[in-house]
């Protein structure tokens, strides 16, 4: 069976599976108010393997109850800059853990400190385990930041991501996740750039292909105004882009 990064890359053939996963659908009952469909495009209900992301603005989580209303992964934030620490992260990296939640998690740049200042805050913080999700660098503009107010340029961007990447990727031994909004991969990705990196997108009102094209994505960010068991309030969802069996290649690749 090949890998699920070779299907990534074969992504306009593997759109087709998309469509006839309808019928296997986890026990989404409803896609979000709001949310435009379009055309043959599958809906997120039609993906079998869904997740959520968290931070501290989710407050204390019931991860055994997170875990049996079905949810399949959690990326938790961990870091932000070079002096920020989530400060739910422990805990929820650990609780995550002990409800057999495969778990990951991703750090927020803050454009104002240098990169590598920032990685090494980000390997400062989370363990390395071996059974981890891949890191997921966390770029958007952040253009509401009361307190850096740099203009992103796209090739010192590329750049400043290419070495946090790079050494996400040396030190915790997987291959980094990119999770990206609408406005950055405009500015920043959209011609190309980082396309053998996997992807993971924002896009909650429409299906990703009519923001970003083409482009292969690993997870789709569809919600943020979700409801969980377990989680008070709201919640980021999201899917995987594959199937349950592809979803357990992808597991046993990280180990």
């Amino acid at each position: 069976m090949p890998s699920f990064f070779a299907v990534v890359a074969r992504y306009t053939i593997f759109l087709a599976v998309g469509l006839a996963l309808a019928s296997c659908g986890a026990g989404i009952d409803d896609d979000p108010v709001g949310f435009v469909g379009g055309g043959d495009n599958p809906r997120p209900r039609d993906f079998p393997i869904h997740g959520i992301d968290v931070s501290k603005y989710q407050g204390d989580v019931d991860w055994s109850r997170v875990a049996d209303s079905g949810v399949k992964f959690a990326w938790i934030k961990a870091t932000e800059g070079g002096d920020h620490i989530d400060s739910k992260f422990q805990a929820n990296w650990e609780a995550a853990k002990a409800v057999g939640i495969p778990r990951g998690a991703y750090h927020f740049v803050y454009w104002c400190r240098s990169p590598m200042e920032e990685v090494r805050w980000f390997e400062q913080n989370v363990p390395p385990d071996a059974d981890a999700l891949p890191p997921v660098l966390d770029v958007e503009s952040d253009s509401e930041s009361r307190t850096c107010h740099r203009r992103l340029e796209q090739q010192q961007t590329i750049e400043d991501m290419k070495l946090m990447l790079s050494e996400m990727e040396r030190y915790f031994g997987k291959k980094p996740i990119i999770y990206t909004s609408v406005d950055f991969y405009q500015a920043i990705l959209s011609d190309g750039a980082f396309s053998d990196y996997p992807m993971w997108v924002r896009s909650t009102k429409y299906y990703p292909s009519v923001k970003y094209g083409r482009r292969a994505w690993m997870i789709w960010q569809y919600q943020a105004d979700g409801h969980v068991p377990g989680i008070r309030g709201k919640v980021d969802r999201n899917v995987f882009y594959g199937t349950k069996a592809q979803w357990r290649e992808f597991l046993a690749s990280l180990k």
